[in-house]
C-alpha cells in the first residue's frame, strides 16, 4: 500500500502552534511498511527532508517549498508480557497514557496531557511531575539515516538526560516503534489512584493552557517553549533568594532553575505581544509562546529571541528552546 501524498497542505494546519508553509510534498504514512518505504524513498532523493509526528514540538518556517515531509500516523499498542508494551511511533502520546491507566499499568500517569506522538517522546526524554520516559523505556527500533538500516537501540544507547538524548544531539533517523516496561500487578485500588492522578494532571495542565483547545488561542503553542536551565550550585547562589532551584539527582553540584520564573523576573509578563505581532506569551503561563491568530513563524521566532535576550541581560543565562526549528 502506497502512503498518501497530500499536495498544497501547509504545515500550519498540522502543528499545534499553527505556523509553517507548504512543503514540496507531504507524505502521510499510516502503516509501519509505509513509514519505512516513504522515509527511505525521500532519503534516496538527497533532498531536504523532515519527519513530523504530532506536530507539537516544532516551529516550521513559512518558506519550506523545497522540504519533503513524512508525517507519521502509524498506530497500535501491542502487549508483549506483564506490563511490557510495544507502541507504534505515530500513536498519540496521551492516548497511550490513557490506555495504560485504564489497564492498570503504572509509570506514565503523571505524563498525561502532553501533546505529540509516542515516537517523538524518547527524543526529548519527555517528563513532568516526577516522571519521565527514561523511567519506563526499554528500547526503540530506529531507521538510521547514515546507513539506511533498521537498528534496535536499548535505553542505555539513547543516552537519555534532562530533555535530551543522543537522537536529539547527533544520531539522525526515525523511530518506528517504542517498547515500555510499565508497573503491573499493583495493589488493589491503584488503578483508581492512577485515574485520579491523571485527572489532576490534566486539570493542572489545562489551567496553564498546556492542553490544546481549538477554541482557545491561548493554548495554540508548543507547550513549554524553553527548557529549565541547569547551572552550577555556586551560580544559583548568586540569584535572588526566592529563585526556585532544584538539585539534580545525579549531580549535587548542579541545580535546575525555573525558566518561567526567570522570564517573568526579567520583565516579560504573561500576555505580552511585541507591537502588532500576532505571537504572544500565554496569559496563563509565561513559558508558552502562543499563536494569537495568523502569526507567522518569523513572529514566533522574534518573540522567542526577545525573551532570550531579556533573560540573558537580567541573569546572564541563555534559555534553550525546547521545540525544533525547521527551515530557518
Amino acid at each position: 500500500m502506497t502512503a498518501l501524498r497530500a499536495n498544497s497542505v501547509a504545515l500550519s494546519e498540522v502543528t499545534t502552534i499553527g505556523v509553517g508553509g507548504v512543503p514540496a510534498e507531504l507524505i502521510v504514512a499510516k502503516t509501519y511498511a509505509e513509514l519505512i518505504e516513504s522515509v527511505s524513498q525521500v532519503w534516496a532523493t538527497g533532498e531536504d527532508w523532515f519527519v513530523l509526528g504530532g506536530g507539537s514540538n516544532v516551529v516550521v518556517s513559512d518558506q519550506i517549498e523545497n522540504l519533503h515531509v513524512v508525517k507519521i500516523e502509524t498506530t497500535g499498542i501491542d502487549r508483549l508480557g506483564q506490563g511490557h508494551l510495544r507502541v507504534q511511533a505515530g500513536e498519540n502520546w496521551d492516548h497511550f497514557v490513557e490506555h495504560c491507566v485504564e489497564h492498570g499499568l503504572g509509570g506514565v500517569e503523571s505524563l498525561s496531557g502532553i501533546p505529540g506522538s509516542v515516537g517523538a517522546a524518547p527524543v526529548q526524554n519527555i517528563g513532568a511531575y516526577g516522571q519521565e520516559i527514561a523511567d519506563v523505556l526499554v528500547r526503540v527500533e530506529f531507521l538510521d539515516y547514515a546507513t539506511g538500516e533498521l537498528q534496535i537501540l536499548e535505553k542505555e544507547q539513547l543516552e537519555l538526560a534532562y530533555r535530551d538524548s543522543v537522537l536529539k544531539r547527533s544520531k539522525v533517523g526515525v523511530i518506528t516503534w517504542v517498547e515500555f516496561q510499565l508497573l503491573s500487578d499493583l495493589p488493589a485500588g491503584s488503578r483508581e489512584l492512577m485515574r485520579r492522578r491523571r485527572q489532576e494532571v490534566l486539570e493542572l495542565r489545562a489551567s496553564k493552557g498546556m492542553v490544546l483547545n481549538e477554541s482557545d488561542r491561548d493554548t495554540h503553542s508548543c507547550g513549554s517553549f524553553f527548557t529549565n536551565p541547569i547551572v552550577s550550585a555556586s551560580f544559583a547562589r548568586t540569584l535572588p533568594l526566592d529563585a526556585p532551584a532544584w538539585p539534580m539527582d545525579d549531580d549535587a553540584e548542579r541545580v535546575k532553575l525555573s525558566a518561567a520564573w526567570l522570564i517573568e523576573q526579567s520583565g516579560v509578563k504573561k500576555g505580552l505581544q511585541l507591537g502588532d505581532s500576532r505571537a504572544g506569551i500565554s496569559t496563563k503561563h509565561a513559558l508558552a509562546i502562543t499563536n494569537r491568530g495568523g502569526a507567522s513563524s518569523k513572529e514566533i521566532a522574534e518573540l522567542a529571541r526577545f525573551i532570550q535576550e531579556r533573560v540573558a541581560a537580567t541573569f546572564g543565562i541563555n534559555l534553550i528552546p525546547e521545540p525544533s526549528f525547521v527551515g530557518f
